[in-house]
Order: structure tokens, then sequence, then C-alpha cells
């Protein structure tokens, strides 16, 4: 490919993966507005899980296939999914609609997430690789910056040509998709080959069986109870289906959704092991945070958007920073070590957090937890691509992919799960407090309060004391306009119950952080993919030429000898091991 071929390809890939990045932002901090709207914020885990469940299990799928029948159509149609799920997300008339219309969405949004990286890889050297990856995060960075604020601007305006306002949080994907659409369709050709193979339909059916029911019992145990039937036959069907996973992938071998011969390689085991612990620090904090930011400090969608920048900026900067180091270097082993630090430092103010502290520590919090995020996710990637060969570079991107996904959607099921399971406790405590109840009491004597219609809701509820552990849970609007000594003891038990999510995050970051200490990475290589292979192939025509010369002999060459190329570009496929 030449230059200016690879450059168009690299900017429609940009293109897809800001769509798929601003689809999780965006929908952050409208999400209070359109639970309210829809009556469910308690549902709201649902919009959110349904999404990632999705994209998380096609994920591997799509890398698979599209080493099979090429990155281009797989891509194409990860794209008009995507753009489908996002048309029914905007008539969704409750939460439940609105989580099965994600879900759809999500189904696009998995090849949106894992091949742009493996189509990198197949075009750019791993030292360019790590330039462009940088740039890649950055994108993810603006959309993150933009995606809050679109919401935010949405979900704030009553309606947008005759449409509700937060609907339109879905329907302008539609024509940053259109263009990914013609980019891809123009400038995305790589080659392909046609061998037949087997397709591990198998292990795909498996690998939901397995992986789903664990993620409901994750997000529904504190509705069913921890030990409840329910419960306990999810971890059952989830156990048997990994179990079953894992022998139908050992008896598939190269064919295998995710081939398990790709963990021998202490490299990509332990990339994978830390993604799986980044994904859920990550997804953890940048869904808690908006929430805390609109809930506890009052702000709306748009402010609580333009609050979210301290952490965007921290990634951007890491990311772009490492990535050149690496591209200059070639050494990339400390910044996950020094990533994960960050991170933990970054836990460790949020966990400190009340609800009158200062606005400026929640800021720095996620400053940190961006700085270490930016690098994080890029390198990871990169250190899985270069351990494997190149006929396993797709179904290898999209593994790390995966994991890191699987890590977010726990992270996400996991935090809201043990909010909503503390919240009941922590509004009850907080009512309980001394200084909380005197100003609550001098509150509820003034007339000007009473007569004011915008404490109604908390004065009903403080009428009915059984209804206080449940005010929050499906619509919290009635804070904005309650009077402060009024909303305190919500926003105090609130806050509280935060800093269970908050704890579980920092725990997690930690064990990776003593983990990456052990993190061994190879230098990177000097070629991309596609180069490896065409002079592998040069290399076998050459012999095939000398063997043919009069008078001459040359070792037989057999199909053996030939490199695979997967489809949609190729590399190093020599039979040598990349691991350390």
């Amino acid at each position: 490919m030449t230059r200016r071929q690879i450059t168009m390809v690299i900017v429609g890939l940009m293109i897809a993966m800001f769509l798929s990045s601003i689809s999780q932002t965006v929908v952050g901090t409208s999400m209070r507005t359109i639970a309210d709207d829809l009556n469910g914020l308690d549902l709201q885990v649902w919009v959110v899980t349904a999404f990632l469940i999705v994209s998380t299990i096609v994920t591997p799928i799509y890398g698979k296939l599209s080493d099979i029948f090429g990155r281009r159509p797989l891509f194409l149609i990860a794209i008009v999914l995507f753009l489908l799920g996002s048309i029914l997300s905007s008539f969704a008339q409750d939460m439940i609609q609105l989580s099965a219309f994600r879900a759809i969405q999500g189904l696009g949004a998995g090849g949106l997430m894992s091949l742009p990286m493996t189509i990198m890889a197949d075009v750019l050297n791993p030292r360019e690789r790590a330039k462009y990856q940088g740039y890649f995060l950055a994108v993810f960075g603006v959309s993150s910056i933009l995606g809050p604020l679109i919401g935010g601007v949405f979900a704030g305006a009553d309606e947008i040509l005759f449409v509700d306002g937060w609907r339109w949080v879905f329907l302008f994907n539609l024509p940053i998709g259109a263009v990914a659409v013609w980019m891809v369709f123009h400038y995305l050709h790589l080659p392909a080959h046609h061998e037949r193979v087997k397709i591990d339909w198998w292990g795909a059916a498996l690998l939901v069986v397995g992986v789903v029911p664990l993620l409901l019992v994750a997000e529904q145990g504190r509705e069913w109870g921890w030990a409840s039937t329910a419960a306990i036959a999810c971890y059952v069907v989830g156990a048997i289906g990994i179990a079953l996973f894992v022998i139908v992938e050992s008896r598939m071998g190269d064919a295998a959704l995710i081939p398990l011969h790709l963990f021998k390689n202490s490299t990509f085991s332990m990339a994978t092991l830390l993604g799986v612990f980044t994904g859920f620090g990550m997804f953890a904090a940048m869904m808690m945070i908006p929430f805390v930011l609109q809930i506890v400090h009052g702000m709306n969608p748009t402010e609580a958007g333009l609050a979210t920048l301290p952490m965007i900026l921290g990634l951007m900067i890491a990311s772009i920073t490492s990535g050149q180091i690496t591209a200059r270097t070639g050494r990339y082993r400390l910044f996950p070590v020094i990533g994960l630090a960050i991170m933990a430092i970054g836990y460790g103010v949020l966990v400190t957090l009340q609800y009158d502290s200062a606005l400026w520590a929640l800021l720095l919090g996620q400053l940190f937890i961006g700085l270490g995020l930016g690098q994080l996710m890029q390198t990871l990637t990169i250190a899985s691509q270069n351990a494997v060969q190149p006929k396993d570079m797709g179904v290898a991107t999209s593994s790390s992919t995966f994991f890191r996904q699987l890590g977010g959607t726990t992270g996400v099921a996991v935090a809201f799960s043990l909010l909503f399971a503390r919240l009941p406790e922590t509004l009850q405590t907080s009512f309980s407090r001394p200084d909380l109840r005197e100003s609550l009491a001098a509150a509820t004597q003034d007339p000007a309060v009473l007569a004011d219609p915008g404490n109604a809701r908390i004065l009903e509820v403080l009428q009915n004391p059984e209804q206080i552990g449940e005010a929050l849970n499906s619509d919290s609007s009635f804070l904005n306009t309650a009077d402060p000594r009024l909303a305190a003891p919500f926003l105090d038990g609130f806050s509280t119950a935060t800093t269970a999510p908050f704890w579980v995050g920092l725990a997690v970051v930690t064990v990776a952080f003593v983990l990456a200490i052990f993190f061994k990475a190879p230098p990177l290589r000097q070629k991309s993919a596609m180069e490896e292979v065409l002079d592998e192939r040069a290399r076998v025509a050459q012999l095939e030429a000398d063997a043919s010369a009069p008078g001459s002999y040359a070792p037989p060459v057999t199909t053996s000898s030939i490199p695979t190329v997967p489809a949609g570009g190729g590399g190093r496929d020599d039979g040598r091991a990349d691991a350390p």
C-alpha cells in the first residue's frame, strides 16, 4: 500500500473509532435525564451493560471472522449494525426497550472496538503503530470530551426539531456513520486468502453461555440475593459454559475462536490479565463519576461533561507521550507499571471524598486516572500483537479487546450493584446524623420552604420515612430544586454509597500494579505484518527460481514453508517464537 492509501485507511479507522467511543461517553452524562424521563433510574445499569455485554461477547467473533473473510466486509457490517441500533434507540419508549436497542448497537460496536487496531497491525510496523495508536487514543479522548458535552446539550433541551432532546444522543451518530461507511468502502482494500477453514460456532455459543450468566448475576445479585436460586443457577450455568468452552477451544486448535495456544506466551497472558483489570478500573470510574458530578455537586449534564475534562486531558497527554516514546525506543515495559501506580493514586483520592468535599479534589482524582489509563490501553494492545504470529493478529487483537471489555462490563456491573445495594443503608445513616437532622428540622419549620413547590417531593418522602431508602432509585431530579438543607442528607447518603465502588476500584488497580511489576515485554519488531509476509514470499520465490534453474539444486519448498496470510493482511509466520 502507498503512504496515501495507508493515510486514508487510518483516517477511516479514526472516524469509526470516534463513532464507537463517543457512543459510550455521550450516554454517560445524558443517562440521568433519559432515566428520569423514562422513569427508571434504577434500571439505567441495563442500558449501559446491555451495550457492554453484547459488544464484549461479539468482539472475539469479529476478530476470528475477519481473519477468515477479510477485515473490510466485517468492518462494514459492524458499522451498519451500530447505526441500526442507534436509530432504534432513538425510538425507545421505556428503559427495557432502550436496553434492547442498545444491545443491537453493541453488536456493531464490538467490531468497531477491535478491528481498527487489527487493521493497523496489518499495515504499520509496531513502532509506527505505537505512534498512531497514541493518536487513536487522542481521538478517544476528543470523543470523550465532546461526548459529555453533546450529551449534555441534547439532554438539556426539551425538544429539537419536534423530537425529545435526549433522543438526538443516538440520532447524531447517523451522519458520522455515513462518512465512516464511505471511507471504509472506498479505501480499505487489503488482501485476503480463500482457504477453507472451520468456523468455531460451538465456541461462540459456549462463550455466550459462559459469560452472560455471570455478568447477569453481577448486575442483579443485589435484587435476587447473592445466594438466591437465580444467582446460584447463573453461577452453575456460567461455570459449565466456561468449562465446555475451554474443552471445545482446545480441540479446535488454530480454528478456535480464542486459540488457547496464545496463552502459552507469557507476554500475551500477562497483557490480557492486565487488560481485564484496566477495563474494570476504567469503566467503573468513567460511569460513576458523572453521577457524582450531577447528583452530589448538582451539575446539569453539560456542566458534568465539562467537569470530566481532566480525565480526558490526562488520557490524551499520557497516550500521545507514551506512544512517541515507544515509537522512538521500541521499549514499553515500564508504562503499565507507572500507569497503574498513577491510577491507584487517583482512586486513592476518590475514596476520600464526601458530599461537601471541594470539587477540585474530584477533578484531581480524575486527572490521575486519565494519566494512568493513557499509558495502559495502547501499550497492552501492542504487547499482545507483538507476542503472536501474523496469522493470529486478528484474533489476538480482538481477544485483548474482549478481555478488557469483559473487565469493563464487570466493573460497571459491580460498581452500580454496590452503589444501589448500599444506598438504602447510607441514606438512613445520613438522616440520623445530628448535624444534618438539625438543619433538616429548621428547614421544615420555615414557611417559605413548605410553600416552595420545588421541595414537594422531599417533603413527601419525609412524611413517609419508609421511602427514604429508595427515594433515589427512579428519579433524582427533585434534588435540583430542593432547599439545600433538605437535600443535604440525600447528597451525603449518595456520596457515602459511592465510596464502596471506588474502594473496589482501588483494590483491583493495586493488584494489577503488583502483577505489572513482573510483566515481560520484548522489544518491538521492525516491520509490519504485511511487510514480513512479502519478504517471506520473496524469499520463497527466490528459492523456487533457484531450484528450477538448469544444473542447480535447492531444498524443496513445501506449502508449509509459505506463511499463512490472514485475511486483510499478513506478517511474520516463519515459525520463530516472538516470546521473550
